[in-house]
C-alpha cells in the first residue's frame, strides 16, 4: 500500500476518531517511519520474536544448570522434591493455562474492535496472574519458615516434617504491598465514582479486582497447605501405630523363642544367618542379601517426607537444589510481574478505544510474551515438582 493510498484511507476514517490528522492526512496510530499499518505490524512482530528468543536463551542457562546438577546428583532431587507441594503447582499451572486463553481471546477482541471484551479479557488475565503470585507467596513463605532456604542458609530437615502453625510472618510481610495497593485502588474507585468518571472507574475497578485476586491466591494456597499438613499428620500417625504393632509382635516372638530355646534372640538370628551362609538350609544366598535382610530387621520406620539420606539433607545437597528452585521460579515470577505491568498499560489504552482491526499489534505482542511465560512454567512444573 503506497503512502498516498494510506493517507487517503486515513482521511476516510477521520470521522470515527481513527482517521488522519488534518494537517498531514496520516493515521494517528501509524508511526512516521512506516508506510502502512501492515508494515508497522510486521516490524513489531519481528521485534517481539527477537525479544522472545533472547528470553529463551536467558532461561536456557538455568535449564542447563538444572540438567547438569540433576544428572550428577539425582538423589538430591529425589529427596528435595518431596518438600514441594504438587497440588499447589498443578493449581498454578491450570491458572496460567486459563490466563493464556483469556489473553488470546483479548487479541481477538482487539482485532474485532470489541472494547468491552478486550477490557474484560485483560482483567481476567491480570486476575489470574495475581492468583498465581498469591499462591507462590504462600509456597515460598512456608519453605522459609521451616528452613528450606538456598545453599548456605539451608537448615537440615528433621525426620518428622515440620508444619508452621498460623500465618507466617514472612507471608504477612510479603502481603504488605498488595494490601496497600488494595486500599489505594479502593479509594481511587470511590473517588472516580463520585466524580462520575466512567473510564477511570473501569481502570480502578479492574486494578482493585487484581489486588483482591492476590489475596484469593493466598487463601487458596493456605487451604492447600492445611490439607497437606493434615494428610502428612494422618500418614505419620498410621505408620507410628503400625511400627508400634510390629515392635510388640517382634518382642513377643523374641520372648517366646528365649523361653523355648533358652538363648537370646540376637544369637538365634546370627546362628540362623550363619547356617544360611554355610549352606545348611539347602540354598546358596549371596552374603550381601543376608546382610541386607539383617539390616532390614532393625531398620526404623520412616514417615512420609522424612529424610532418607543424611548426606543430601545438608547445605551442599538439598541447599543447592533450593538455590536452583528459587532462581528459576523467582525469575519466572518477575516475568509475571513484568507482564502485569505491561497489561495495565494495555488496559489504559483499551479504555480509550485505541485498538481496532487496523491497529492491534501491542495486544498481540504482549500476548506472545505471556504465552512464553506460561510455556516456561509448563516446563518448570514437572521438572521441579514431579521428580518423584
Amino acid at each position: 500500500m503506497s503512502h498516498e493510498h494510506t493517507s487517503a484511507h486515513g482521511a476516510g476514517h477521520h470521522g470515527d476518531g481513527h482517521g488522519g490528522h488534518g494537517d498531514h492526512g496520516h493515521l494517528p496510530f501509524l508511526a512516521h517511519h512506516f508506510d502502512d499499518p501492515e508494515q508497522q505490524f510486521d516490524s513489531g512482530k519481528l521485534g517481539i520474536w527477537i525479544f522472545l528468543v533472547t528470553e529463551v536463551l536467558f532461561f536456557s542457562g538455568m535449564f542447563c544448570a538444572y540438567s547438569l546438577y540433576r544428572s550428577r546428583n539425582p538423589e538430591v532431587f529425589m529427596f528435595a522434591s518431596q518438600f514441594l507441594n504438587e497440588a499447589l503447582g498443578a493449581f498454578n499451572t491450570c491458572v496460567l493455562l486459563f490466563s493464556s486463553l483469556t489473553m488470546a481471546w483479548g487479541v481477538r477482541c482487539a482485532q474485532l474492535r470489541q472494547k468491552n471484551g478486550l477490557v474484560l479479557c485483560l482483567a481476567l488475565t491480570l486476575g489470574c496472574a495475581a492468583i498465581f503470585l498469591g499462591v507462590k507467596a504462600v509456597e515460598y513463605t512456608h519453605k522459609w519458615d521451616i528452613g528450606l532456604l538456598p545453599a548456605g542458609s539451608y537448615l537440615a530437615q528433621p525426620e518428622v516434617p515440620v508444619h508452621h502453625e498460623g500465618l507466617s510472618p514472612w507471608l504477612i510481610n510479603l502481603s504488605i504491598v498488595p494490601g496497600i495497593l488494595l486500599v489505594a485502588f479502593a479509594v481511587w474507585l470511590v473517588i472516580t465514582f463520585v466524580k462520575g468518571d466512567k473510564r477511570m472507574s473501569e481502570i480502578a475497578g479492574t486494578l482493585l479486582a487484581t489486588a483482591a485476586c492476590y489475596f484469593l491466591g493466598v487463601f487458596v494456597g493456605l487451604k492447600f497447605q492445611e490439607a497437606e499438613a493434615s494428610s502428612s499428620a494422618h500418614a505419620a500417625h498410621e505408620i507410628s501405630v503400625e511400627h508400634d504393632g510390629d515392635t510388640g509382635s517382634h518382642e513377643a516372638g523374641v520372648t517366646a523363642d528365649e523361653h523355648a530355646q533358652g538363648q537370646p534372640a540376637e544369637s538365634a538370628t546370627s546362628e540362623s544367618a550363619n547356617d544360611h551362609v554355610s549352606g545348611t538350609t539347602g540354598t546358596e544366598a549371596p552374603l550381601k542379601e543376608i546382610e541386607a535382610h539383617l539390616v532390614s530387621l532393625d531398620a526404623p520406620k520412616v514417615v512420609p517426607g522424612a529424610p532418607l539420606d543424611a548426606m543430601v539433607n545438608q547445605k551442599g545437597g538439598a541447599g543447592l537444589f533450593f538455590s536452583i528452585y528459587y532462581c528459576m521460579t523467582g525469575v519466572h515470577a518477575l516475568h509475571i510481574i513484568g507482564g502485569m505491568v505491561v497489561m495495565v498499560w494495555l488496559l489504559v489504552r483499551a479504555t480509550k478505544d485505541q485498538f481496532h482491526e487496523q491497529y492491534f499489534g501491542p495486544v498481540d505482542y504482549v500476548g506472545l510474551y505471556w504465552h512464553l511465560v506460561d510455556l516456561i512454567w509448563i516446563y518448570l512444573f514437572p521438572l521441579l515438582y514431579l521428580i518423584k
